[in-house]
């Protein structure tokens, strides 16, 4: 059992563009943030990142699956020695595939090892509860968000938006109690962000992504290309929705024919059109859209989204927060959430019916 109070909590975030390990420190009770702490980065190698790509849309017992499994845990175990300090552990595990509603949700990595090596209790499996009570598993950072909200002193809806291998939008009335509380929090997966423009350039260069968007900014947007992509049926959906990483994977075949710059350019304006499409769900316009997650350093994307959403844009470290390790700090937080049995997700959130308090606890023998 964990000591009445706020307590210091590591989280770690394996996400989907598959860059490295984020690990991150706060101290909450699981409702407030009271403080953040260290933070470190562990890329993975060449071959590393292979292994995991080769992974990708795999299911439990598939071949490919448990090399990528090893490296999660191995990348994992080597990071997260490195925090003493926590007295718990938020462990999230490399997305391999998620279809809500089919055959669930996969991440790789197995919590129980890790609480094994490093001698503390880790909470993981957040999603599969979730998944099980008719959710979508996904995005599960918006209670997290709301909590930043009220730490940052934010006083008007505002929006979150994480751009990682997808893009999920988090809009926060930061006015209300709680994020349980009818009409705090609205989320959902706006569509693809990093995922098609960092497969473009594996598949063209091999290279893992378009660094600070200087391959697109010399390019031209195709925007009949971007119309098209508008008409995917994801886009009909209402939220809460998710998506998996490969769900867009055909997007490329929409600039299969045209060159490299303008290739990486109408790709951008794809990920920033899903993310103003999305715009059409918020019951109150944001005052303030906060950009958080790699994508954000992407000076093209950033442009486009400023380009095409009705609100300023800005980054989350104008309020004081670390745009690299938001996700990495939700898991912290959601870790103590999960052991002081609160809710991690709810019908606004995920669409699952109730509120749900997802991941299990393992504790070393």
């Amino acid at each position: 059992m964990l000591k009445a109070g706020p307590v210091w909590a590591v989280g770690a975030m394996s996400g989907t563009s598959l860059d490295g390990v984020d690990a991150a420190v706060v101290l909450t009770d699981g409702e407030r943030i009271l403080d953040f702490g260290r933070v470190d980065y562990r890329g993975y190698s060449d071959e590393e990142r292979g292994i995991l790509h080769a992974a990708l849309g795999l299911w439990q017992g598939e071949p490919a699956v448990e090399p990528a499994a090893e490296v999660v845990e191995t990348v994992h175990a080597e990071i997260l020695s490195g925090f003493s300090e926590a007295e718990i552990v938020g462990f999230h595990g490399q997305t391999l595939a998620h279809d809500p509603g089919g055959r669930g949700t996969h991440q790789a990595g197995d919590g129980a090892v890790l609480a094994e090596v490093l001698g503390k209790p880790v909470v993981w499996d957040f999603r599969t509860a979730d998944v099980a009570l008719g959710g979508q598993g996904a995005p599960l950072a918006p209670y997290f968000h709301f909590a930043c909200a009220k730490w940052a002193g934010l006083t008007a809806p505002c929006v979150f938006l994480n751009l990682g291998g997808v893009g999920n939008v988090t809009w926060v009335d930061p006015r209300l109690t709680g994020p349980e509380a009818d009409g705090a929090v609205l989320a959902f997966d706006t569509g693809p962000a990093n995922a098609p423009i960092n497969d473009l350039m594996r598949l063209r260069f091999n290279l893992s992504q378009d660094e600070g968007g200087a391959l697109a900014l010399q390019g031209n947007v195709d925007e009949a290309v971007v119309a098209r992509f508008l008409e995917h049926r994801y886009f009909l959906k209402m939220p809460p929705k998710s998506l998996d990483r490969n769900d867009f994977h055909g997007v490329l075949e929409l600039v299969s024919g045209m060159g490299d710059a303008d290739s990486a350019a109408t790709l951008t304006a794809c990920s920033a059109a899903s993310v103003a499409r999305g715009f059409e769900h918020f019951a109150t316009p944001p005052e303030r859209l906060y950009l958080c997650g790699g994508g954000r350093l992407n000076a093209a994307l950033v442009a486009e989204i400023a380009k095409r959403v009705p609100c300023p844009v800005e980054l989350v470290e104008d309020i004081g927060l670390d745009g690299d390790m938001l996700e990495a700090q939700a898991f912290a937080y959601l870790a103590v959430r999960v052991a002081r049995g609160l809710p991690t997700s709810g019908p606004s959130t995920t669409g699952v019916a109730a509120q749900v308090g997802g991941g299990q606890i393992s504790r070393p023998a």
